[in-house]
Formats: structure tokens, sequence, C-alpha cells
């Protein structure tokens, strides 16, 4: 079957198909959460060479040199002898070969450097070396060249794969996947457009700077005129976005390094500023008290998150990344729209600066790695005049499509929180708009269900039909006992 859908050309669904066969090689080989360790970058390495070799063709009959045809014009140069076929001669030693042909290639491409050579796939304690060469024929079937497959559609199959890994090991996906549905969420909301600057601090696999270039496909804007940073702390988690983006053909300058205590992008010794930011850090990292206080970008001007959240501490990060006209939106738990102490202080002073544009619950068991309600926070550093003052709340909370496992936001249900948010107005058990002196008498506590009334009111009681009702059922008891008394008294049984 998966050759004949070879032979046909495969379609999005076949393709992502005979992908996900790869995790069945490594299955009791190979810990789950390892399989997009190797899965990953051999896709990605097959790519690369079959579009090499396709472009390598075209040079060749269009220049009729094979110098030109082997170094010019390729975004990727493979090195001599560093094809996947290549790979596929090797009889044995074909992990070592591996490592010394994706470093060959790191070497010739320093943007792939770190990306493509991540992975030892020489540790056999790891990935058996008969997995591997399985591995490597399984993906052989595949022709995997622009003219076969677009960046848009392996792009997407690569996303899937990701989707598939995290539902094998949930644990770890929540450090560095964020369900697409939230992320069309925010990114329908913050709306980028041509010429803006988009950040995400915490980016995982990429995946928020890569819905954002596609808004501007749907769009009928140009992708190319959108400019997209991102930055993340896991060696790993970098280079599979790093991979994601080059899969999809776009263009993202996604940095590694940990966003809290050394930001990358910079504008002399202060933060570079974005117009739009929108990130999910990992919910109440503990630890960072020390570095908020001794911040050398001054980053934390509306107080010191706690020692054991710091969720008011990336909100902080993020506001001071922003433009004077910047916007943000940040996915978190909702005990950061609650929680009192410092967390409260902070918020307070937020909301008295009128930053806060938005506030959206969600459903619970939308996420990878907990059960727990999420929220989603925006922010607006310029407010139009017609929401001066005031803060939308949308509960989010009851539209979803219930999954074996998990819960999954529906198109209709992003659909309706988008639309939402454009129209600025109450909706009766959805949507309210409050200003801002309502939230101050809340003691500036921004839970959702204090201002939308989601609860259904209670049918009135009918007090004299209920005591008529209990009449006459105490009526039935009194005569249901004497029947019985008269049965027992046939029967012989006097009281």
């Amino acid at each position: 079957m998966q050759k004949k859908l070879i032979d046909d050309g495969l379609n999005q669904q076949g393709l992502e198909q005979v992908l996900w066969k790869a995790a069945d090689i490594l299955r009791g080989a190979v810990k789950p959460e390892k399989y997009g360790d190797y899965v990953l970058p051999l896709l990605f390495f097959k790519r690369l060479s079959d579009v090499y070799l396709t472009e390598y063709q075209e040079l060749l009959k269009k220049y009729g040199n094979e110098e030109i045809a082997k170094k010019k014009f390729h975004r990727f140069i493979i090195p001599e002898g560093c094809l996947w076929e290549d790979i596929r001669k090797q009889s044995q030693n074909v992990g070592q070969k591996l490592n010394d042909t994706l470093a060959s290639i790191a070497k010739n491409n320093p943007p792939l450097d770190g990306v493509i050579n991540r992975i030892d796939f020489n540790k056999q304690d790891e990935i058996p070396q008969d997995r591997l060469v399985r591995l490597i024929e399984h993906f052989s079937q595949l022709q995997l060249g622009n003219d076969q497959v677009s960046p848009d559609m392996l792009g997407n199959a690569y996303e899937y794969l990701l989707k598939q890994f995290n539902e094998e090991a949930p644990a770890r996906a929540g450090e560095f996947y964020t369900p697409r549905e939230v992320v069309k969420v925010m990114v329908g909301i913050l709306n980028p457009g041509e010429g803006c600057e988009v950040y995400d601090p915490c980016c995982g696999s990429g995946g928020m700077l890569i819905v954002s270039h596609y808004h501007l496909l749907e769009n009928k804007k140009d992708p190319k005129k959108l400019f997209l940073f991102g930055q993340e702390i896991n060696g790993d988690t970098w280079a599979i976005a790093s991979m994601n983006v080059i899969l999809h053909d776009m263009e993202a300058d996604i940095r590694q390094g940990d966003s809290f205590v050394d930001p990358k992008f910079l504008d002399g010794s202060s933060l570079k500023r974005f117009e739009i930011v929108l990130a999910n850090p990992m919910w109440n990292q503990d630890g960072f008290k020390p570095l908020m206080e001794n911040d050398r970008f001054g980053r934390f001007t509306y107080g010191i998150a706690p020692n054991s959240t710091a969720d008011w501490g990336w909100i902080q990060h993020m506001i001071a990344s922003l433009r004077s006209n910047g916007r943000m939106g940040v996915v978190l738990d909702q005990g950061a729209i609650f929680r009192g102490g410092a967390e409260g202080k902070i918020r307070e002073k937020v909301i008295k600066e009128d930053l806060i544009d938005c506030v959206v619950a969600l459903p619970e068991k939308i996420f990878y790695n907990t059960g727990a309600p999420g929220c989603l926070i925006f922010i607006n550093c310029n407010k139009p005049k017609e929401r001066k003052g005031k803060v939308l709340f949308i509960y989010a909370a009851k539209g979803f499509e219930k999954l074996k496992n998990m819960n999954r936001l529906r198109g209709e249900d992003i659909s309706k929180v988008i639309s939402t948010y454009s129209g600025f107005k109450d909706i009766e058990k959805y949507a309210r708009v409050v200003e801002l002196p309502e939230i101050q008498k809340n003691d500036f506590n921004l839970s959702v269900t204090r201002y939308v009334n989601v609860f259904e009111e209670e049918e009135p009681v009918d007090i004299a039909k209920v005591w008529q009702e209990l009449k006459k059922l105490e009526e039935e008891r009194k005569a249901i006992e004497e029947k019985v008394k008269g049965f027992m008294k046939e029967l012989g049984y006097e009281q």
C-alpha cells in the first residue's frame, strides 16, 4: 500500500501516514520520548539531500557545468559523499557514518551547525543499529524534492509528527509544544500584518512563528514581509524549531538561550522592541526572584514576582519587549489572573495603566502536560479610543471537542473567540466588556467568571404547588401503609 501511494504521488494524509510508521520501527527498542530525536533529523536530512539533487539536475541542465551545478544557487550545500544514497551504501558502522555525514553538512552550512548534527546516531544502547538501518530504508521510499513535495506539505507533515510524538510522551510535550488550536486563537486576535516584527521569547518548536507566517498567506498578504524572531532555552528544542522553519521554507531568526537570564535580541544595551510578542512560557517557574531583583535591563518595573512562580515576571519581560504601540498575548495557568500577594500587586499596576485588553478562559485538558485549564491574557500598549478603560472577558471554557484523553478546540470555537474579540461587545454567558472601576472593586481579580455569568439560572420554585404535591404524597403513603397492615393481619402478624 505504501509503495502504491509513493508511485502515485503522496497526498498530505498519505505522507503523514508513511512518516508516522517510522515510529513503529523504533517502538520497543527506543524510548517514546526519544522518537523525535532520531526521526526528525533523518527526515530533515532526506529533504535537504533530495532538494539538493533536484536543484543540481536543474542547474546542470541550465548551465551544462558540474561545478556550477554543485556549488551555485543552493540554499544548502551537500558536500561530496554526503548525500542520502551515500548513507544507504554503508553496510557497517552506519551510525558513525551518519554522524560524520551530518557533521560535514553542518561545517559547510553554518546555519545548520547544532541543528542537523545535534544527535548521536552511534549510541547503540539508545538506538540499535538494525533499527537505524530500517529507519533509513523506510525514508528511502520517499522522494522529498520540491518537485514531489511542496514546503507547505512537508512542513505540515513535520508538525503532524511533532503532535504525534507529543501524544506518545505528553510529559515532555508541554515543554515545547502548544496545541496549534490555541496558537491560532492568539495569532487570529493579534492579527500580524506585513511589515510586523513578531517575537516569541520561549518559542518551543516554533509553532507561534509558523502560524503567524501562514496567517498572512491565508489573508492574501506576503509572508516574506513578516519578520519573525524567537528564542528557546533548550538546545534540542531549538534544533527542532530551526528544522521546522526551514522545512516550511520560511525565514526566522531563532536563537538558543534563556530569554529570562540572557535575552539574545538587543538594541545596544537595551532589549529590542517588537510590534507583536506572543508566548507560552513554562507555567509557575520558580527560582527567578534573585535575577528579577538584579535585572540589568530594568524589565520588572511593576514589581518582583514571587520566587515560587515567574508568571508575572514573564509578562513583564514581554511588556518590556513591546514598542509603544505593541500588542502581546500569553498563555498561562489561570492562577495568574487571580492569585494575590506579590502577583496581585503587579497585576493591579498593570491594570491601572490600562494595558490589559482581553482575558480568555480556556477549557480544561487541552494541554499535553497538564489537565488544568489555562487562560490567554492580551495586552495592548496603545488601545483604540473605544477600548480604553475597559477589558473584554471571554469564557471559552465550554467550547471544545472531547477526545479520548484530551479536549481540543474546534474550528468554530477558534472563530468564535476571534470574532468576539473583534466585536468587543457583551454576549450572554460568553463575553462581557467591563470597565476598570468594576475590576478595582473586585480587588483587580481577572477571573473571567467574576464578570461573565456562566451559570444556569435555577427555575423558580412554586412553593404552594410543591406543598400540595407533598401533601398528596403523604396521603398516598398513609393509604399504602393501611393496606400493608391489612395484609399483615390476614397473615396472622398482629401488631
